[in-house]
């Protein structure tokens, strides 16, 4: 899977070109069309869906050429515009110190950065139905897609609710930009509060999510806009600290690390032709080879109730303080970002034989929308979060959630080779797969972070 989002080609060409297309008008042929202006969105929702991917599927294959860089190699033959106006470590530079490299600023530009011409601002009301139905909309079309447009994301409002709104979140961080003629959403970028950990600096900051901007726009150089606006309300907050992760490199990677995956579902897997899967294997092989028991095996594991969140801090607490990149979680927090709620987020606990808490594990759902298959029209991917084991075995213990996961309906689990877990991916027949994602911190230098060290984990 490839993300599409707007931190794609916009970011990293050395200027979006302007290459104008001249077009002869042929009266006679376009007499019986309707003067006035057109809407290119309408009219491409006016066409079949299966006109629309193969448009889509041809406009991807055309951009290939111009990927963006998804090695530190590649990265280093680009220019970047916008980037080098920004306060992020240069490429090839090596910090060994630690600060901020930007001191705060004493004013904060207090009116909305312009946009092109026909779009405005709204901020988004996420309590509002129809807001979130058309945040999923836009984000379902364009924030990820798969190299042939055979799979896309399927953001659940409820999944949005739960990733954008945890404690102490603020509504003039989710910015949108619309269409003014007809209140199009086509651009979107969100921040969440979050006390982050480097090395021995607790810094108050903020997590970046879900920057997307409609493709069809993406050469209007609305991106920058979109950081720079974000930047200007979280500064007038006096926050002056980001971090984000992306699947392509942009000055300056603080970690990279690599997903992997765990089929449940084999059969449904191959016949999707999900990316990713062993492709030395048959489906017969394959359906034996992933096989796990019907039970789990670990005794006192159950899911996470409210009680639980103080043995759930406490466990988090002793186990995340070894990284160096990690997060503080409060009470307020680990109800939110744990406690499970359908379809978006799961929590199972290890409940000793005196009641205490020795282990936890969570992982929250992603889906995706299957196109074009005469059988199959989704996938679900659990998505492993947090382990913190202290009485028993990791392998043991992730093993008993592949085992759950499977019996609530996911297809696949997916983790990061961040923290401890490549003590059991290959060893529960986790493939890597060959992209990698990339940790940034925003306004702040200090060494590079290797993965087992990385403790934060950004669900986006």
């Amino acid at each position: 899977m490839t993300e599409s989002n707007s931190l794609d080609m916009e970011l990293t060409e050395e200027e979006d070109g302007g290459h104008k297309r001249s077009r002869k008008k042929n009266k006679k042929e376009d007499s019986w069309q309707p003067k006035g202006p057109k809407d290119p969105f309408a009219m491409l929702d006016a066409l079949p869906e299966k006109k629309q991917q193969e448009i889509q599927r041809a406009l991807h294959l055309f951009s290939l050429g111009s990927n963006p860089p998804k090695t530190l190699q590649q990265a280093k033959k680009r220019t970047y515009r916008f980037w080098d106006t920004q306060p992020v470590p240069r490429l090839g530079e090596s910090n060994e110190t630690h600060g901020p490299i930007v001191e705060d600023v004493s004013s904060v530009r207090q009116e909305s950065f312009s946009l092109p011409q026909g779009f405005s601002w709204d901020t988004l009301d996420l309590s509002s139905p129809k807001v979130l139905r058309e945040l999923c909309s836009l984000l379902n079309d364009n924030y990820m897609e798969d190299d042939d447009n055979t799979i896309k994301s399927d953001f659940s409002p409820e999944y949005l609710q739960w990733a954008l709104q945890p404690p102490n979140w603020l509504a003039q961080w989710h910015c949108g930009v619309r269409v003014e003629t007809n209140n199009k959403l086509v651009g979107f970028i969100a921040a969440v509060p979050a006390e982050v950990c480097i090395f021995e600096t607790e810094k108050r900051m903020v997590q970046v999510k879900f920057l997307c901007v409609h493709k069809k726009l993406r050469f209007k150089r609305m991106t920058p806009v979109l950081i720079r606006e974000l930047t200007r309300r979280v500064n007038q907050q006096g926050i002056y600290q980001a971090i984000f992760s992306a699947s392509i490199v942009l000055p300056t990677p603080l970690s990279s690390c690599s997903p992997w995956h765990r089929p449940l579902n084999p059969r449904k897997l191959n016949d999707v032709g999900y990316p990713g899967l062993r492709l030395n294997m048959n489906l017969q092989r394959a359906l034996k080879f992933n096989r796990l028991p019907e039970v789990t095996k670990t005794p006192g594991l159950r899911p996470m109730t409210k009680e639980d969140v103080a043995g759930i801090r406490s466990l988090l607490q002793s186990h995340l303080c070894k990284f160096h990149l990690r997060p503080t979680l409060s009470s307020e927090e680990v109800e939110h970002w744990l406690l499970p709620r359908e379809d978006v987020i799961d929590t199972y606990v290890v409940e000793g034989d005196d009641g205490t808490l020795t282990d936890m594990v969570s992982f929250h759902s992603t889906s995706y929308r299957v196109l074009n298959h005469p059988v199959h029209t989704g996938l679900k991917a659990a998505v492993l979060l947090y382990v913190a084991s202290t009485a028993t075995d990791p392998i043991l213990l992730m093993e008993d959630t592949l085992v759950l996961a499977k019996s609530k309906g996911f297809d696949i689990f997916s983790a990061l080779d961040v923290m401890d877990n490549k003590s059991f991916l290959e060893k529960l027949k986790f493939s890597v797969h060959t992209s990698s994602l990339y940790y940034y911190l925003y306004n702040w230098k200090c060494p590079n972070v290797s993965p087992d060290k990385v403790g934060l984990l950004l669900p986006n």
